[in-house]
């Protein structure tokens, strides 16, 4: 599993990065009265990536939390099958609602992002510059680092946290192998 999120964390903060850079070079989207077809294919494309961004880290975080699911659930069976101390599963569920705040975190910050492009965008009748004395594109693209930073930090503790419940399940593994040679049971 570990090989499989850093590929994936990999890909998606890399999309987010492309999203940020492609979301540099817009320049001025009121060019030419907001009509310059470059300008425009440049904001449809960073709108693109930094969707594609926000869909793939949003998989990344529900892919490890499925994983963590579906382990807790075999350690809870296995526990159950062979009276297994309680041990093995609590610190399953330990990690797994560790790495829970990191995941609504970078959601959320995700999400923010997004709202505060909507907000940059000059059609918009939004703005938050009266609000807080930033520009809305000087605020989206703030929030847009640090939301690439925190979500970089948020991948690094899950891969942490996988290989903290890969040795959970390798000591359950072993559990259940000295006890099925003590039964004299087949072991693969």
């Amino acid at each position: 599993m570990k090989r499989i999120f850093l590929t994936l964390a990999v890909l998606a903060n890399i999309t987010m990065l492309i999203a940020l850079i492609l979301g540099v070079q817009i320049g001025d989207p009121m060019q030419n009265g907001g009509r310059d077809p470059a300008v425009n294919s440049r904001i449809g494309t960073h709108i693109l990536i930094g969707l594609g961004a926000l869909t793939s880290t949003t998989m990344v975080h529900a892919l490890i939390f499925t994983y963590f699911m579906g382990t807790g659930r075999w350690l809870e069976e296995t526990s159950t099958a062979y009276a297994l101390p309680d041990i093995w599963y609590q610190r399953n569920q330990k990690i797994k609602y560790g790495i829970l705040p990191g995941i609504m975190i970078s959601f959320l910050m995700i999400l923010g992002t997004g709202c505060l492009g909507a907000v940059a965008d000059p059609a918009t009748a939004v703005s938050l510059e009266a609000t807080v004395g930033i520009s809305d594109s000087t605020l989206h693209f703030a929030m847009a680092v640090l939301t690439w930073i925190v979500t970089m930090m948020i991948n690094f503790t899950q891969y942490i946290a996988i290989a903290r419940n890969s040795a959970v399940v390798e000591g359950v593994l072993a559990e259940v192998r000295r006890i099925r040679l003590e039964r004299g049971l087949p072991v693969d």
